[in-house]
């Protein structure tokens, strides 16, 4: 199960970066995440909703972690929409994304759960190899970001236990699919409010091409609900630490296709410290 479990987590990785990639291509002002999420929920969230309805082995437990990764999601979206404003991408997403130390540390204080020492030591290196790649993205207004990077970290390792504990619940996709659906949702309703809020209008001035669209509102979720249901196999800061290899594909993408030649041997080098952190990690499985 180990080895379908990983192939999984490669799947979801594709649709992550594919999707991200996308985004790249999109105006800020039409707000790619607010399309990207309104179109998950039209294409996806009915089956998600009907499969949790009908599938979902429902308790007080569920009903908490549903509403944990709800406020979760919500908040790791404003964190990072704040961090956005004030810093580059390249700097914000990898330091956003070294939530597996978190999550070990909640696992250990919550569930008594202690990783193997080659797996604490797998994690650990690939979150160092996070922080070179991002300090080769340090532009902007870092140190303002910072706070609003922290928050989408924390909360992120939140969501992310909130999520093994309801996988147990959870016994067939399309249920895991209407957990996301609801997580979405609640996150989708307060962008539209930022929006409002930000702009005096809820709708963002301008739409992505369907090209973009369609494909990044199918793939938002899906890899999402992909890593949830590798959760049942795996603990959740191996998982979240695997689909950091997203982070190195997009990283070398970008060098060499997209030809970013800015601090590229630094960044280059956080990519090969993280991907020797995930073969760590990986061995220790």
């Amino acid at each position: 199960m180990i080895l379908i479990s990983l192939l999984l987590i490669a799947v979801s990785v594709l649709m992550h970066v594919s999707w991200n990639l996308m985004a790249r291509h999109v105006d800020t002002q039409c707000h790619f995440l607010w399309w990207g999420l309104l179109t998950h929920l039209v294409l996806l969230g009915p089956i998600g909703v009907y499969g949790l309805l009908v599938d979902a082995h429902w308790s007080w437990t569920l009903v908490g972690a549903i509403v944990t990764t709800m406020l979760a999601n919500s908040l790791y979206f404003i964190g990072l929409r704040h961090a956005y404003a004030k810093a580059p991408a390249a700097y914000v997403y990898p330091l956003a994304r070294s939530s597996p130390l978190l999550i070990i540390l909640w696992a250990w204080l919550w569930f008594d759960e202690i990783p193997g020492t080659q797996a604490l030591l797998g994690i650990l290196i690939s979150v160092v190899g996070l922080w070179l790649l991002a300090s080769g993205g340090k532009q902007g207004n870092a140190r303002r970001a910072l706070p609003w990077i922290v928050l989408a970290a924390f909360c992120t390792s939140i969501y992310s236990l909130s999520d093994k504990v309801a996988i147990g619940y959870l016994p067939s996709l399309p249920a895991v699919l209407g957990y996301v659906s609801l997580g979405y949702g609640a996150s989708f309703v307060l962008l539209s409010a930022l929006n409002y809020w930000q702009q005096g209008r809820v709708i963002p001035a301008c739409r992505p091409q369907w090209r973009f669209v369609l494909p990044g509102g199918l793939f938002i979720g899906t890899a999402y609900v992909l890593v949830i249901y590798v959760m049942q196999y795996l603990p959740a800061a191996y998982v979240v630490a695997f689909t950091n290899s997203g982070i190195v594909i997009a990283s070398l993408f970008a060098i060499i296709v997209m030809q970013e030649r800015e601090h590229w041997r630094q960044r280059l080098l956080g990519a090969i410290v993280i991907s020797f952190g995930l073969v760590v990690l990986g061995m220790g499985l």
